[in-house]
This record gives structure tokens, sequence and C-alpha cells, in this order.
């Protein structure tokens, strides 16, 4: 990260907090000064020498590259057309629209069912931010990389989510991250803060989406509770800018008998990195994780999963897919911690990747750290190309390869979107899986 870059997200920072529209609480303004002071420490994960996280993902061009803060009047030209074009949609589910990373009160709609609380955490903060102090930035620590301290510099509105206690949504929730791609490149540091209460149920959609085709830099955290017995059905839909950086951070913290089903939807940017960590912190709590991730050109996509046992009779399964082309790139890694109290523990993990052409590559290390001795876990990753025969009985039945080739990819991503719920999320994945095979078979 060159100087010039660090000074500029120092200096930003100080007009940022100079901003009319910049307050809230004093707990806030010392968390934010927290994490500057991290940022100024740590800056960006660049060096590759002890950098086990980041290893297979360089973040040196996001280090060198000049951002400037969003404007406010973005969202002035942006309708509601622009947001169904490019995010998955219905309009029966809840939303809240983040322009550039600020919110747009113009284009989201609360629901009228007085149930579910949606709505910014600036508006929560203005009336009673207890419920916001309790939780914001306990599941996240400054301390681990810069993204993460210069998020929480810069935090001062974002998504709320509170489902009180033996309920359930009645619609989804849908959390949409638009990016305009304006004149100059921008970055923005969405926030989200999702609480659900005992025995209560959310489905939640969180879209990464833009209208441009030029870079910028989105530097999300999201940080997600569920209490006990409570049922979180989650979605994390990814479609940035072929030429945009991506950042993401998301933090689950799960109580005694909590589920949590994620799916997580990502094309490739220039850079995206998709981080999820789930603490199974009650007995009882379990996990499934899923994902679909798909490259082409010199794109390049990280996930980094690590799922934290730390209590009996807890499951995790997880299982991610990729689809290469071009000389992109993707990389998972992770692990799974079974504690020593974490007896009764079921584990899997699993990483398969379909590569369509001989310049794609995945760097894929699942791993088990276990230190209980009644488990059941297991882990394991696969990389290669269509198989000839595959192609071969498929043209003794008449098709040609193009179309034998879309076929036979549409099968292997079919596992992770035909277990998607949301009709309207299921259609978007097909569509663009279908775009993206096509162009490859074109090229």
């Amino acid at each position: 990260m060159t100087q010039a870059i660090y000074d500029k997200y120092v200096s930003d920072h100080a007009t940022f907090e100079a901003s009319p529209g910049v307050n809230g609480p004093a707990w806030l303004g010392e968390l934010r000064a927290t994490g500057l002071a991290a940022f100024k420490q740590a800056g960006f994960p660049t060096g590759t020498r002890g950098n086990e996280q980041w290893k297979y993902t360089n973040v040196g061009p996001i280090g060198r590259a000049t951002f400037d803060l969003p404007s406010a009047q973005a969202a002035e030209a942006v309708s509601l057309a622009h947001v169904k074009a490019v995010s998955p949609w219905d309009d029966s589910w809840s939303r809240l629209v983040f322009v550039d990373g600020l919110y747009s009160e113009a284009l989201s709609a609360t629901p009228a069912d007085g149930i579910a609380q949606v709505t910014s955490l600036s508006e929560v903060l203005s009336v009673d931010g207890v419920q916001v102090e309790q939780h914001f930035g306990k599941y996240v620590s400054v301390d681990e990389d810069g993204f993460t301290a210069v998020n929480t510099a810069f935090a001062s509105d974002g998504a709320f989510v509170q489902i009180p206690d033996d309920s359930e949504a009645t619609a989804p929730v849908h959390l949409v991250f638009l990016s305009t791609g304006g004149p100059t490149a921008t970055v923005s540091h969405p926030r989200v803060l999702v609480l659900v209460g005992r025995n209560s149920r959310l489905t939640l959609v969180e879209s990464y989406v833009s209208l441009s085709d030029g870079p910028y830099f989105t530097n999300a955290v999201a940080e997600i509770v569920g209490a006990e017995g409570s049922e979180i059905e989650h979605y994390r839909y990814l479609a940035e800018s072929d030429e945009a950086f991506h950042i993401g951070r998301t933090s689950v913290a799960l109580q005694r008998d909590a589920s949590f089903l994620s799916t997580s939807l990502s094309k490739g940017a220039r850079i995206a990195r998709n981080g999820l960590s789930v603490l199974l912190d009650g007995p009882g709590s379990s996990c499934v994780l899923k994902g679909l991730y798909t490259t082409a050109g010199s794109q390049h996509i990280d996930n980094h999963i690590d799922v934290d046992h730390k209590t009996p009779h807890g499951s995790s399964d997880q299982l991610f897919k990729g689809i290469l082309d071009g000389s992109s790139r993707a990389v998972f890694s992770g692990r799974v911690l079974v504690r020593k109290d974490a007896q009764k523990t079921y584990a899997t993990q699993s990483d398969k990747n379909l590569l369509l052409s001989e310049g794609a590559r995945i760097n894929t290390k699942p791993s088990l750290e276990i230190y209980a001795d009644d488990v059941q876990c297991a882990h394991g990753a696969t990389a290669g190309a269509i198989a000839d025969e595959a192609l071969f009985y498929m043209a003794s039945r008449g098709l040609d390869e193009d179309t034998a080739r879309r076929l036979l990819v549409a099968g292997f991503a079919n596992e992770i979107i035909d277990g998607v719920k949301l009709a309207p999320l299921r259609r978007q994945m097909q569509s663009q899986l279908s775009a993206e095979t096509t162009r490859a078979s074109a090229g």
C-alpha cells in the first residue's frame, strides 16, 4: 500500500467526520476512532510474508488504487427500474436500497406488518440505539485486517434488521447495495447488523450489484446474530462490475439450537473476497453453507470460510462449487475448528471446481482443526475439466459440442442453484450462468 493512498484514506476520514450527516452516539465515534487507529497501524494486507489468510489473493491493486468518497447526489439519478434491472427482485419483499453506500429512502420499502424492524442504522440510532450498541462491532474485530478496520472507521449508517422473539418476517428482507460508477472511482463501506430473536425466522437477501462497467471498491461488513432456536435463511448475491474490487466480511453468531442456512452466489470481479465466519456458540446450533462462484477473463474470487464449533452437538456442512474460465483465478480456503468441549460434532467441508480453460487456476485449501475426540468430520476438494467421455456421450445423442458443454456446466451448478428457495433469485442465477457459459463458448 503506497504512502499516498494511505494518506488519502486518513484525509478522507477527516472530511467524512466533518460531514453534516455524520453523527451518532459517543460510543460509535469511539469505535470509529478505534477503527482508524487500527487501519493506521496495519494498512491493507498487501504483504506476502506471514500473510496466510490472504496467501493466494493479492490485494496490492486495491492498495495502489485511488478511490473517492461517494456523492449523495448519485442516488438522484437512480430509479427503481435501474435497481430491478440488475437485482433479483420480488415486489413483495421488504427492501433497503443503498446507492454507493448511502441509504436511499425513496428506493426502499419497509414492511407494513409491524413484525420485522427493517430500517437504516442511522434511523435506529436517532431513536434508541441500545440494541445497536450491544451488538455493533462485537462479532468482527478491527484487528482482523485493514479492510474491517477502515470499514469501521467510516461507519455511520447501514442496514438494521431485527426480528423480535417468537416471530417470523412475513416476507424476505432484501438489502441492495448498488454501485453507480460515476466519473471517478469511488469506495463505499456498507455495514449490516441483523438480530433474530428467540424461536424466530428470517429470510435475508444481500445483493451487491452495479450499473457500471468501470472500477470502484465495495468494502462490506455484516454481523448476523441468531438467538436460541432461531432460523435464518441467508443469500448473498454478488454481481459487481468486471473492473470492481469487492471485499466482503460476514460474521455470524448462533446460540443454542439456532440454525443458519446460507448460499452465496458470486460472479467474479477484478478482485472479490467472500469472507464468512460462523460461531456455533450454543449446543445444537448448526449451519449449512453453500456457494457457487463463476470467473472468466482475468477475474479473481476468494472464498474464505471459517466455522468455529465452540459447544457440543453442533453440525456444519459446507459445499462450494466453482466454474472457472479464461485466465481467471479462484481461491477456497478456511477452517473448521472443533474445540475441546465440542463433543458430538458433525462437520463436512467440500470444494469442487470445473475448469473450462487451460489458463484457469484454483487454489483450494479446506482444513480441519479438531481438539475433541467424539466427532464425525470430513473435508475434501476436487478440480478438473469437463470429461471427454461425457462430451462424447452427448455427441452420440446428437448434441453439438457447445450445447453439450453448456448442459454439463448447468448440471454441475444446479446442485447449488436448485437449493435456492427464492424463485426470483434462482431465475437470476440461471440466467446469469447461461450468459456466462454462452460467452465462454463464444470465446
